[in-house]
């Protein structure tokens, strides 16, 4: 069985969240933080061997305080990340272990998942290298101008939009990283492009949301009661369309 880590990011600011006492990662729902759902369907399965949560460091104390036990019984480290998004992830790849195979990232904020879902990138990464989770575009895409009227419609055929966990053989992100030079990058999977390894898209749901505004906590707690309760683990899901929950 392949070995995997599991790095969450949850250091960033959260403005568009719009909330004066919580960041997103660490609003609650149903009764437990968002980072918490998060994280709790990696931390059981056989083939993660550690589960690493990024922090910012204003947030160190607070988090101790409110969330350190629960923290401690999930076995989730916990380490401090920097002001960007891949210094963040940088700083948790510094804390895998050596003897991991492969390490997936996943948003904190992102906390409906199936398990079908994280076996099916989880098998994709461990034949292709690299594998995220991504759904194909459906909507009209217009262009915009400065003045907000349309300059152009976008073709939608081949765009998928780009979900976690995005999962990678461990050397191989290291290499990305240490390359990534000072030009920015949107997601993991962009950093590994540029190194011209190919990352492989697995077709993932709607339902993976990524928490952005307080609107989308209720949608969240929706999901979450419609989701398949997990199973027993054993043998992981081959990499195939119908093993996916829908």
């Amino acid at each position: 069985m392949a070995s995997f880590a599991v790095i969450l990011p949850a250091a960033g600011k959260s403005s568009r969240f719009g909330d004066q006492f919580y960041k997103k990662p660490f609003a609650p729902l149903e009764n437990r933080p968002v980072w918490m759902h998060a994280a709790e369907k990696f931390c059981n399965r056989p083939d993660v061997k550690q589960t690493i949560l990024v922090i910012s460091p204003e947030d160190r104390e607070s988090f101790n305080s409110q969330y350190g036990g629960n923290a401690a019984l999930l076995g989730v480290q916990v380490v401090e990340g920097g002001n960007e998004r891949y210094d963040s992830v940088a700083a948790a790849l510094a804390r895998v272990q050596a003897d991991v195979e492969f390490v997936a990232v996943h948003d904190a904020a992102r906390p409906c998942l199936a398990e079908a879902w994280i076996d099916s990138v989880f098998a994709a990464a461990t034949k292709t290298g690299a594998a995220i989770l991504a759904t194909p575009v459906t909507s009209t895409l217009k262009r915009a101008g400065a003045d907000r009227t349309i300059t152009e419609t976008v073709s939608r055929e081949g765009l998928w939009e780009a979900q976690t966990p995005q999962v990678f053989r461990r050397e191989l992100l290291l290499e990305a990283y240490a390359r990534r030079g000072t030009e920015g990058a949107t997601d993991d999977a962009q950093l590994v492009e540029r190194i011209g390894h190919p990352v492989t898209l697995v077709p993932g749901s709607a339902m993976n949301l990524k928490i952005t505004t307080k609107d989308d906590l209720r949608l969240a707690a929706a999901i979450l009661r419609a989701l398949p309760k997990p199973k027993i683990f054993g043998p992981a899901h081959p990499f195939a369309d119908d093993h996916l929950w829908k």
